[in-house]
């Protein structure tokens, strides 16, 4: 919330509802979530109800759209900065790194588009889904940690450049042979073969 917050954007929870949990639990996070900041809470059965289960989740994030008050989106850095200080600021302020280590290709490339006047482009950070931090194995919102950046890419077409943090893999991640090629039609049923 504190993340979403920092962009200068309205925060609406999004609470998955999962056969096993209680009123109570959905309760508890909605609390937390509001007195956090967030601007909604909307516990939501998508999984189980198809889009009639996500409705009163779509008219907050419609409600949050249509506020009067136009939010004041900003970036975590100002544009002007060189990109590693705006890595460094994405790091430290959203992620709760002490500092980032830059591998040496990193550098290169990070001088590299500078020169070719890159530098002002907006910059992400590709990083593991499972924690705030690079490093899968650090859960909750640790701080203090070295942020390792491997390598610097370049999206000159969409206007931006991005880091690639700890052992992240960027798309395509297909195998040599991947499972569509096993995918078809029966001729005779009409049925798919091939999913498991």
């Amino acid at each position: 919330i504190r993340n979403v917050q920092s962009f200068g954007l309205p925060v609406i929870v999004a609470i998955n509802a999962f056969p096993g949990d209680t009123e109570a639990e959905w309760q508890l996070i909605r609390e937390q979530a509001l007195a956090a900041g967030a601007s909604a809470a909307i516990v939501h059965h998508g999984f189980t109800e198809g889009g009639q289960g996500t409705a009163q989740l779509a008219q907050a994030v419609v409600d949050a759209c249509e506020q009067k008050e136009r939010p004041d989106f900003r970036f975590s850095y100002e544009l002007e900065q060189e990109l590693p200080e705006k890595i460094r600021a994405l790091a430290c302020g959203l992620y709760g790194a002490q500092d980032i280590d830059l591998d040496p290709i990193a550098v290169r490339k990070l001088k590299k588009y500078q020169e070719l006047g890159y530098g002002k482009l907006p910059v992400c950070i590709a990083k593991t889904h499972l924690s705030i931090s690079h490093d899968p194995s650090l859960r909750g919102a640790p701080t203090g940690y070295r942020f390792p950046i491997r390598d610097i890419r370049l999206s000159a077409g969409a206007g931006f450049v991005y880091a690639l943090a700890g052992d992240i893999r960027t798309m395509p991640g297909l195998p040599s042979r991947p499972g569509f090629m096993d995918i078809d039609l029966d001729p005779q049923s009409g049925g798919i073969i091939g999913l498991s």
